[in-house]
């Protein structure tokens, strides 16, 4: 492989990781950001139950109409709540006990005057009914929206992705990460000849008269926003199991040979997974791989998939280290998704590095699994060359921005950092595990994270979490040598960063615990070759001058 092409590739998988549905690289906020991704009274004091979206899609039209039903539960006193619908959508209707309800718009924020103050404690379901034309995603899922495509024969296929960009972009909802709703029924209709694949457990087919049939599917779990999903094509069908789970796949008529071929290695990732992270949470409803016209998203029990039957991330490496070939990326990466941010969700994106670092080390852990220690170790450590230290990955709350897409790289070679700073495999993966299934379909943000790994690892991670979270620096080890003394300390570190880092002196390993001022090592030998293991810790090293 020549050097230019060597060079492209590079660039090109480094514009992949750092873009990968990363929609706010622009920290500017503006109005329509905080009321979007603010928390106030008109949001707080109500928490949604139920959600039972139905609509038509008519794909000539490209468009959609019809209602969602909103199941909430009063938690403060309130006589008006927010609920949030691109402002491109027309509303049609909001009713709520049969009466129209007054409402004012701004950006893409409805504020809806309810009928009276209603108390603490009752249960209300309103009614807003919409019609038009959603956004359409040009490069999905790197930008948000439908996809209206078509099947090599001819066929439509059509498909949504909105993380970041809001699943308030084709239906009314409260759009904020914090809160969703216990269950969901979702039916859509589309003209006959046509299969929708929804999140959940399928509840059947309803005829209707104007040559449209309504797919009707429940999710019986909490659901994010950005997850409810339709897939619409001429779907062939098959399935298998994973102990009491059910596995359904959904894929177009000509990939049926491929799909059954590629989608075995779900049963190694699921076994894989368990062992490390507990059972596959959404049993209830299932797991789904559907193909779509995009390159895939963690839809919640409905997983898109359109890797292409191909090993690694379309047919290349991430790490570009090789090991990254030995799997499909989009299976292994969305279905890890199902854990960490379709589980466990953090309750601003701000924090979603909890989603996307976590799940970026579940293909470090899926790949140890499968092919042992070395080869997740080099796949982890060649991820470093996605890393940009652009912006910190943690990015500001309260106003619905990303930190930057480090939060893929950067937040797995953190985990793994962490794990070597435990120094103790049986306590991590304990630990890990354990995060895993204590906060199972939970909300939580970085401050839960880092309690809890602190609590059970008995260590202050304080100063680590600042560091790779909230800085774009990297830890700097200097250190100097001058005959049988060595001499080293920490640079470019957040205050009381005092991280172990073991180091490797002739052929014994030996772990030193750095501070920013100059410790000193006697050697035995003042020839003896000095390796720190930059391959376990996430750090760069530079000697000093004597």
């Amino acid at each position: 492989m020549n050097k230019i092409f060597l060079s492209l590739i590079t660039i090109f998988l480094t514009t992949i990781i750092s873009d990968a549905q990363i929609l706010h690289n622009d920290l500017k906020t503006t109005r329509a950001d905080s009321l979007r991704g603010g928390l106030r009274a008109e949001r707080t004091s109500y928490d949604v139950k139920y959600y039972h979206l139905d609509i038509k899609i008519n794909p000539e039209e490209k468009s959609i109409a019809g209602y969602n039903q909103i199941t909430f539960r009063v938690v403060e006193p309130t006589s008006r709540i927010q609920i949030d619908l691109f402002d491109n959508l027309k509303i049609d209707s909001i009713k709520l006990d049969g009466e129209l309800l007054k409402y004012t718009r701004e950006f893409n924020a409805v504020f809806i005057d309810l009928p009276s103050e209603y108390t603490i404690n009752e249960v209300k379901s309103l009614y807003f009914y919409y019609s038009g034309k959603p956004t359409i995603a040009k490069k999905a899922p790197w930008d948000g929206g439908f996809v209206f495509d078509k099947t090599p024969s001819g066929d439509h296929f059509i498909a949504v992705a909105c993380q970041g960009f809001g699943a308030s972009s084709w239906w009314p909802n409260k759009d904020h990460q914090s809160d969703e709703p216990d269950s969901m029924l979702i039916s859509i209709a589309i003209p006959e000849g046509l299969k929708n694949i929804s999140n959940g457990r399928f509840r059947g087919v309803d005829s209707l008269a104007n040559g449209y049939n309504r797919w009707n599917w429940f999710v019986s779990n909490p659901i994010n926003n950005y997850d409810v999903t339709v897939n619409i094509a001429d779907y062939v069908h098959f399935s298998d199991t994973y102990k009491d789970l059910d596995l359904d796949y959904w894929v177009l008529p000509e990939n049926l040979e491929k799909a059954k071929v590629q989608f075995e290695e779900v049963k190694p990732m699921m076994q894989c997974f368990e062992e490390k992270m507990g059972f596959y949470p959404f049993k209830e409803d299932g797991y789904k791989l559907v193909e779509t016209p995009y390159l895939g998203m963690e839809h919640q029990s409905a997983v898109a998939y359109g890797n292409k039957y191909l090993k690694g991330y379309l047919g290349h490496d991430l790490s570009g280290s090789g090991v990254g070939l030995k799997w499909d990326f989009i299976i292994i990466h969305e279905t890890g998704h199902e854990w960490y941010g379709n589980s466990i969700t953090s309750s601003d994106i701000a924090d979603m590095w909890i989603h996307e670092g976590f799940t970026q080390y579940t293909e470090v852990i899926y790949t140890e699994c499968r092919w042992g220690y070395e080869d997740a170790m080099t796949y982890i450590n060649g991820l470093k060359r996605n890393v940009q230290n652009d912006i910190p990955i943690i990015g500001p709350y309260g106003v619905n921005k990303e930190g930057s897409g480090d939060m893929y790289p950067k937040g797995a070679l953190f985990l793994n950092t962490l794990r070597h700073v435990v120094n103790n495999d049986d306590l991590w993966w304990k630990t890990f595990k354990s995060y895993t299934l204590d906060h199972k379909k939970s909300i939580v943000n970085t401050v839960i994270v880092q309690s809890y790994f602190e609590e059970k690892l008995n260590m202050d991670l304080e100063p680590l979490f600042n560091q790779y979270l909230r800085t774009t620096d990297i830890p700097v080890l200097e250190w100097k040598k001058n005959g049988k003394k060595y001499e080293y300390r920490w640079t470019r570190v957040v205050d009381g960063f005092n991280m172990p880092v073991d180091v490797i002196i002739g052929n014994e390993n030996k772990r030193l615990t750095p501070t920013t001022t100059w410790q000193k090592l006697k050697l035995d030998d003042n020839d003896v070759n000095i390796d720190v293991a930059t391959g376990q810790f996430y750090i760069f090293t530079k000697e000093a001058a004597n």
